[in-house]
């Protein structure tokens, strides 16, 4: 593969007529960077929530670092979201292309979401209605739980669906693509390579910040082949993964299918540790192990969560995605055979 510098030179603006978008960009800019704000000030609200847990002797132990990566995660994108509606405003090429692959997304993790409350709320609103019905204290009748599943879902619908729907429709238009190449003609890193595989490579590289946090806040644990490590092995394990993952993005970013075989073995090799370790050790173990709460397992036991193999389901289930959006971008690679 020959050596190029993507900002070495400036790229030619689409040859087709187009609308001018930039008061559009200037729009959504604004509200990305309001978004941020927002999210930013989730972290916060966290922050206080965990202190008032902390100070509250008399209410049950809340495991404190296990909030710690949620903060990490909701910080980093705060930070990213006012950072990239910054460059929306000035019509950044590199602020688009990182915005449609955001809104993308949110859009795939709100949809999947969706589909996983669709199974969880009724089962968490049965056990909170038979805790009800089991306590000492009279309770007042809980709402009908189809208007209970229509609220959250029009929530969330809007949260998850409706909002990143219009930032995809928005930042795929090619209007929009056109305005920003226009305004900004010099080519930048975000051309290095097919925005699919650019989004996987970006996606790789957020995690690795949440393995590094695995043994401090869950004391590395982790499924290994029909056991749960935890400790300086499990430490390990979460160290070669991050290294994994950024190599394995670093060659994907270059577009060399090495990387994408590295990936597509260490899925493989996780979807059979998973399945083999929860089919013979019991998922609540590996809770305790991290440090959960007893009240929170009891929780999630009374919920269903780790009865039988539903620990298996649940792990294959959310590799699956991964797993088909990885064999979807094998198209943009070359082919080295």
């Amino acid at each position: 593969m020959s050596e190029q510098n993507p900002e070495s030179a400036p790229v030619e603006p689409a040859a087709l007529p187009y609308k001018d978008r930039s008061f559009g960009l200037s729009i959504f800019g604004l509200l990305t960077i309001l978004l941020g704000c927002l999210t930013g000030l989730l972290v916060v609200l966290m922050l206080m929530g965990v202190i008032a847990a902390a100070r509250n002797t008399r209410g049950p132990h809340v495991n404190l670092s296990a909030f710690l990566p949620a903060m990490l995660v909701y910080g980093i994108l705060a930070v990213a979201l006012i950072w990239l509606g910054i460059g929306s405003v000035m019509a950044r090429r590199w602020a688009r292309a990182l915005l449609l692959i955001f809104s993308w997304s949110w859009l795939a993790l709100g949809g999947f979401m969706m589909i996983v409350m669709a199974f969880m709320i009724p089962k968490m609103l049965a056990a909170i209605s038979r805790a009800g019905a089991t306590g000492r204290q009279p309770h007042p009748a809980p709402p009908p739980m189809g208007m209970v599943m229509l609220v959250i879902f029009l929530v969330f619908g809007f949260l998850f669906v409706l909002l990143p729907a219009l930032w995809t429709f928005f930042y795929n238009s090619r209007h929009v693509t056109a305005t920003c190449e226009t305004r900004d003609p010099m080519a930048c890193w975000t051309d290095a390579c097919p925005l699919p595989v650019l989004g996987l490579c970006l996606w790789l590289l957020f995690s690795v910040p949440w393995m590094l946090f695995m043994p401090i806040t869950g004391h590395a644990v982790i499924p290994f082949f029909g056991m749960f490590l935890s400790g300086f092995p499990g430490a390990l394990i979460y160290l070669a993964i991050a290294a994994l993952w950024s190599y394995a993005a670093w060659l994907l970013y270059q577009m060399d299918p090495i990387g994408w075989w590295l990936i597509l073995f260490a899925l493989v090799l996780f979807i059979v540790s998973s399945l083999l370790t929860y089919e013979l050790q019991d998922a609540a173990e590996m809770y305790q192990r991290m440090g959960y709460p007893l009240e929170q397992i009891r929780v999630m036991q009374r919920l269903g969560l780790l009865a039988g193999n539903r620990m298996n389901w649940i792990s294959l289930f959310s590799m699956l995605p991964f797993l088909g959006y990885l064999l979807y971008i094998k198209k943009y690679l070359p082919d080295k055979s």
